[in-house]
Parts: C-alpha cells; sequence; structure tokens
C-alpha cells in the first residue's frame, strides 16, 4: 500500500501493543512508503517448532557448539539442517530451540534484542535526569516531569476521569452539524504514523499528514480516510470465524470502556450504545477504499481546493471542520482518499449527532487510556494487547513510560542519547558502508543489459541523488512550544499532540526538506523516503545483531548491509520506481523496461504467495511486493558491496566459514523471531512485510547463496536458475 516512508522492519508484533497516546514523530510501529514502501516483521511458523533434520551438507559449518564471540552467533545455528533445505533453521534453529516469547511481547527476534539494549541505555538516561535539577523550560526538565507524570498511576488513579472532562464537555455539548464539524476538526492531529504503510491509520475521522504532493509542486496537507478503532476495514467486513470472533469482542470492549469511563450507567445501555458506535465504525469500513486501492498511488494524486472540499465531500461543514483543526492553508489539499473522503463526509450528515458523540467519547477515552485510570488502561490491554494479539502480560509502567517519553519529546531524548550511546567511529563506519553499497548498486544499474539507456541514466541520476542520514538528523525538533507538568499526565499527552501538529502545520507553503527524519535516534528501524528521495538510518538500530564494530566485513555487510541495500532498493521497488530523483511521481520508464520490471515483480510475488504459515492462510505476495524487491535488490547490493570491500583479497575463513557463508547467515540471523499465533495472523492480514522467517529466504534467489553452500537440485529450497527473481 501507498505510504509516505519506506521503513525496514515492522515493530507491532515485536513490541506488543501500543497504549495510545504518541506523538507521531516519535513511534517505534510500523510502515511501507509515498513517500516509500515498507517494513519487516518476524514470525513463528507452526513448522519450524521442529525444524526439520538431515545430514550436514558439504561444506557446512559444524559448529553449532563453539563459543560465540563478534559476528555470527554459532549456538543460534542448526548445523544438522542441510542449507538447501531449511535455511532459516539451518541459520536460527538453535536460537528457536531454546528462546521464548516474553509475557509481555507479540514476538521475539532481532529486533526486541536491540531493543531491550536502548531501553536499558534509556533507562540510565532517564535516571540520571530524574535525580537531576534542570531548568524550567529545558528539555530535561520536560523530559523528566513527563515521565514522573506518567509513572505515577497512583496519582492518575486518585484523579479518575478529571482530567478528560473537559473533552466530554466538549462533545456532549455539540447541538448542531456545524458543531460536529468543528469538534471533528478539534480531534484532527499530525498522528498518522508515517511509518504504517499498511493503512496509514487514525482513529480520528480523518488522517493528516505534511510532505510534498505526489506530483512534486509544493509541500502540501494530504487528507487521508480514518475513524476506525481497529487497525484495517478488514476487521469490521471480513466473514471468517476469527474475524468474525474478534468483531464481537470489540463490541464487548467499546461496553465495557463506556462503563468504566462512567459513560454509561447500566450494562444493556453501555451495549446498545456500544452496538451504535460499531455500526457507525462499520459503515466507515464500507466507505473506506480497499487495500488495492489504496496501494495504488499512481492514481491518487488529486488535489482538491478548499472549495473542492465542500463541492466534493458534502455533509461536513468544512470551514468549521478546518478552522477547528487551526488549518489555515489556502493552497491545495491532497485527497489522497479522494473516494472514501466523499463517503466519510456523508457520515457526518447522515448519522445521528448523538452517536457521533458517543463514537468521540469512546475513542478519546480509548486513545488516551495509558494516562486513565488503571481499569481503562487494562480494558485496552485486554482487548488490543491480548484479543489482538495474544499477549498475556502488560509491560511494567516503568518500561512504557520510557516509551512515552520517547513518543512525545522523541528528539529531546534522541539528542542525550547519541551523545552519550552513538560514538563517532560507528558513524563515519555507516557512511561508508552506505557509500559503497550506493556505488555497488550503481554498478548493477550500469550492467542491466534489458534497460534502455534512458531509464538507465533516470536510474543513475536517482540513486546517486539519494540523501542519508546516518545516526541522527542535523537539525533537532523545538519543544519551546511545549509545556510540560509532573502532575498532568493526560494534559501533557495532548498537549504533545498539538504542538507535534502545529510543527507539521509549519511546514507549509515551505520548500520541501529534503534532510527531514521521521524516525527519532533512539529507533530501531531504517527508512526510505520516496518524495525526499532520502533515507534514514537511527543509530539505535547501528548496534549488535545488526551492527557489530568487533564483526568481520562479511557479517556486517550480510546484516546493516542488508538493511541499507534493502532502503536503497526501495527507491526502486514496484512503488518506489514510480518517483524520480527529485521524489515526483513521473513514469521514467520506456515500456519496455518497465514491462520486463513488473513481470520480474510477478514471479517473485508468486514466490511468496507459495509460502503458508498456516494451513490455508499464505502469505500475500502482491501485498509484501514492496519489500520482497526491496530485500532481493538490497542483498544482492549488499554482497556486491562485501566483494568490493575486499579489494582483490580473499576471504579468510573463520570458525569454518567462507566469507560468503557468514554474510548469509548474518542475513537470515537477523531475521530470527517467534511471534504469537494472533499477532502473526494480523500481520499476515494487513501488513505489507512478509512473515520474517520467508524474508530471510530472499537467498534463494542469489546465485552465490547456492554456491556458497552446495544446494543442488532435489533440496526443498532449490529454484532452477530461471525462477531466481533479479529486479536489479
Amino acid at each position: 500500500m501507498m505510504s509516505f516512508v519506506s521503513a525496514w522492519p515492522v515493530f507491532g508484533p515485536v513490541f506488543g501493543p501500543i497504549a495510545a497516546p504518541i506523538a507521531a514523530r516519535g513511534r517505534a510501529v510500523r510502515v511501507a512508503a509515498l513517500l516509500g514502501a515498507g517494513m519487516l516483521v518476524l514470525a513463528a511458523q507452526p513448522v519450524l517448532a521442529k525444524a526439520p533434520h538431515g545430514h550436514a551438507h558439504a561444506g557446512a559449518a559444524t559448529h553449532a557448539q563453539a563459543q560465540d564471540g563478534p559476528g555470527v552467533s554459532a549456538s543460534a545455528m542448526d548445523t544438522s539442517v542441510r542449507p538447501g533445505d531449511d535455511f532459516y533453521a539451518y541459520a536460527n534453529g538453535g536460537w528457536m530451540a531454546k528462546t521464548e516469547i516474553p509475557a509481555d511481547r507479540a514476538s521475539v527476534g532481532s529486533f526486541l534484542i536491540a531493543f531491550n539494549t536502548t531501553e536499558k541505555q534509556l533507562g540510565a538516561l532517564l535516571q540520571d535526569i530524574l535525580a537531576s535539577n534542570p531548568a524550567p523550560g529545558s528539555d530535561a526538565q520536560k523530559i523528566r516531569d513527563y515521565y514522573r507524570a506518567y509513572a505515577d498511576t497512583a496519582a492518575i488513579n486518585a484523579a479518575g476521569m478529571a482530567p478528560v472532562q473537559g473533552d466530554l464537555a466538549r462533545f456532549a455539548a455539540i447541538a448542531t452539524r456545524g458543531d460536529l464539524s468543528r469538534v471533528l476538526g478539534q480531534q484532527v492531529r499530525a498522528d498518522v504514523d508515517p511509518m504504517n504503510a499498511t493503512n496509514l491509520h487514525t482513529e480520528n475521522l480523518f488522517g493528516l499528514f505534511i510532505t510534498q504532493a505526489l506530483t512534486g509542486e509544493k509541500v502540501v496537507p494530504y487528507m487521508l480516510q480514518g475513524g476506525l478503532g481497529m487497525a484495517d476495514a478488514d476487521y469490521y467486513l471480513s466473514t471468517s470465524d476469527k474475524m468474525v470472533a474478534i468483531q464481537g469482542q470489540y463490541r464487548e470492549y467499546i461496553a465495557t470502556m463506556l462503563i468504566d469511563a462512567g459513560l454509561a450507567a447500566t450494562a444493556d445501555e453501555a451495549k446498545s450504545r456500544a452496538g451504535a458506535i460499531y455500526d457507525l465504525e462499520l459503515k466507515m469500513a464500507r466507505a473506506h477504499e480497499t487495500r488495492q486501492e489504496s496501494e495504488d498511488f499512481q492514481h491518487a494524486t488529486a488535489l482538491w481546493s478548499r472549495a473542492d472540499l465542500a463541492a466534493k465531500a458534502p455533509g461536513i461543514d468544512w470551514d468549521a471542520f478546518l478552522a477547528g483543526a487551526g488549518i489555515t492553508w489556502d493552497g491545495p489539499f491532497a485527497a489522497y482518499h479522494d473516494k472514501a473522503i466523499p463517503k466519510l463526509a456523508a457520515l457526518v450528515a447522515s448519522e445521528p449527532v448523538a452517536v457521533w458523540k458517543d463514537w468521540l467519547a469512546f475513542h478519546q477515552v480509548n486513545q488516551y487510556a495509558s494516562v486513565l485510570p488503571k481499569k481503562l488502561d487494562d480494558d485496552r490491554f485486554a482487548f488490543f494487547g491480548t484479543a489482538m494479539q495474544g499477549v498475556g502480560q502488560q509491560r511494567t509502567r516503568d518500561k512504557r513510560a520510557i516509551s512515552a517519553v520517547n513518543g512525545a519529546l522523541g528528539d529531546a531524548v534522541a539528542r542525550l542519547y547519541v551523545e552519550r550511546y552513538f560514538p563517532a567511529q560507528s558513524k563515519t563506519r555507516i557512511q561508508g558502508m552506505v557509500a559503497t553499497i550506493k556505488a555497488a548498486f550503481a554498478r548493477r544499474i550500469e550492467a542491466l543489459d534489458w534497460m534502455a539507456p534512458a531509464t538507465k541514466a533516470e536510474a543513475l541520476v536517482k540513486v546517486k541523488g539519494i540523501v542519508v542520514g546516518v545516526g541522527y538528523p542535523d537539525r533537532w525538533a523545538d519543544y519551546s512550544g511545549l509545556t510540560i507538568a509532573p502532575d498532568t499526565p493526560y494534559a501533557n499527552a495532548v498537549a504533545a499532540g498539538r504542538v507535534e501538529t502545529a510543527r507539521q502545520l509549519a511546514k507549509l507553503g515551505k520548500p520541501l526538506d529534503r534532510g527531514e527524519w521521521w524516525m527519532t535516534a533512539q529507533t530501531i528501524n531504517a527508512l526510505n523516503l520516496p518524495v525526499q528521495n532520502a533515507l534514514n538510518f537511527p543509530a539505535a538500530i547501528l548496534q549488535k545483531p545488526f551492527y557489530d564494530p568487533a564483526a568481520d566485513a562479511a557479517y556486517n555487510y550480510g546484516a546493516i548491509g542488508a538493511v541499507i541495500g534493502h532502503e536503497i532498493s526501495h527507491s526502486f521497488d514496484n512503488q518506489g520506481a514510480a518517483f524520480d530523483a527529485t521524489g515526483r511521481l513521473r513514469n521514467w520508464w520506456t515500456e519496455k523496461d518497465l514491462a520486463r520490471f513488473m513481470a520480474a515483480g510477478q514471479l517473485l510475488a508468486r514466490q511468496f504467495d507459495a509460502y503458508e504459515p498456516f494451513p490455508g492462510l499464505h502469505v500475500q505476495g502482491e501485498l509484501t511486493l514492496g519489500e520482497n524487491i526491496a530485500d532481493v535488490a538490497g542483498l544482492a547490493a549488499a554482497l556486491d558491496a562485501y566483494h568490493a570491500s575486499l579489494k582483490g583479497k580473499k576471504a579468510p575463513v573463520i570458525n569454518g566459514l567462507t566469507g560468503d557463508q557468514r554474510f548469509f547467515i548474518a542475513f537470515a540471523q537477523t531475521w530470527r523471531d517467534k511471534t504469537r499465533e494472533a499477532a502473526l495472523r494480523q500481520q499476515i492480514a494487513t501488513d505489507g512485510h512478509a512473515p520474517d522467517h520467508y524474508r530471510a529466504l530472499t537467498v534463494r534467489n542469489s546465485d552465490a547463496w547456492y554456491a556458497a553452500f552446495h544446494v543442488k537440485p532435489g533440496d526443498k529450497l532449490y529454484l532452477p536458475p530461471e525462477k531466481r527473481v533479479k529486479v536489479w
């Protein structure tokens, strides 16, 4: 699906449910791109409960009991498995056998390993700040007081529902459609997570995102479909037994929240009003564009004037809505979901005002449950954590407080984080690797025998012009307009969202900032930003197990190098390839070249369609195509760059493994993962990334992998040369 940035990993299953609210810029959740293309997720497949066993193959290492050192983890491997039969189990079988998913997580894997390290580091930073006496109004004071307020559950429980009463009164006072339109506008935040390429989800009626128009003219506000409590319209529309059960649980959850928040007096009243709220969301879900339509940004370039909003999407009072949202912009709006926006606006006119008031009240409590009484927080977790993702235990409050501070004051925390934990030497080394991999990708383009010279020239300009940010941004976000107090957690969270929205709206009318970051430095992820033709590699992913400064080049190019290659390749996946070097949506392909490129994509989609994590449930090859193209091309570029780094010398054999073997094992080990079934099913249904087990099998498309591990016809993973996908 279209998305505003292409992020490398997917964090929802890894980190478990995210308790709202958090500012969009600080999130560590999932993604794809518009402005880019997708994320990754790992998943424990039922077939991995017992890895297939066999004789060690010729050339394979037989060192599973060796002491782990820098680089490849020998103890994580199961060398009794033939690499050509199950490369994931060969690289990760030992780890799978001994690893359990923590009770408070939906999954465990490399991302969680890096996250836990970062969380400990951030915890140490916060303890130092808590013990200090920062100046009033300083970032340190805001960090300290936001943390204190969020962590003080006794005070939150004592305050009860008083903090949210002002907002609930605002909803209760709605009397007319004009009032409703204004309040719906007041709810708007720049809360559409740019890393969530699957559906750009927002609980508000419309989502807001600020970046360059797809057609490249200027920075504009994007209007996006929203309004749903559950993550995707499919959750409301599917008739499968599992989805129907979730639909019933969601209705029960709404009723529970209405009772526990004091919004309904009796169970029967709560059930009736919850049913009306659910029915309104069901109508919204029916109004939403499908995943396929939403992903086709080639047909989502509509630019509407303010007058067009009223003419093309009647039902809502747009002047009142925009005034409520604080949007004074007189230029064009990008109506990304131009089919859904009119239908959602019509619901404002057709549905009872009383139901809209209940919908607003429920979503306000739902989004801010983490800073309201514990029973509401527990209710939210019971549905979104346990029912939706199978997580049985809520994370401890101190750890959740760290995440909350990251969401609200991400860059303020980031400055301290990089000063203490990100050495200049790591930044220099990664910048060198990026340059090497970009050069390798350019050489691959130059060597293509199927691409016309004109297309090739455009591609080379694009790859050479990519702006790469390593570690942290050149300019930090300004929090001077944000007031934080140590005893107002709800007000703090609301204020943080408003300040972030104001920061985003301030970009209107200004030139596109190609150096803008969409992740904080302490985020374990990486991004491709197609409309900026830029990449972000946050400091937190530049650590073990993705980057090990003590490891050899083969390991680092197979691990972080493949991440770098993946993000570069997103500029040339089935979505990114539609943007030119300036970030404008423009067809720079010849008809023949585009047909060849699309044919390769279809071959890869069919390859992933064949994977079946659960009986009858297949990976969606089309949905995950952008990520899979980036994996194939990124791995190939990283391998070329590794070979170039040897400068003609022969790679050393370390612990019985050749350089190419270590490269491919490192790649597979970054995809180690176990995911709960409920979370995995949710990922397959809604996410643009294939489960990580299958991402690791990208190696099947590399001729060098076959040579490195002596994979032959008859091996389960063997693909004949004509079926190995070579995109770039």
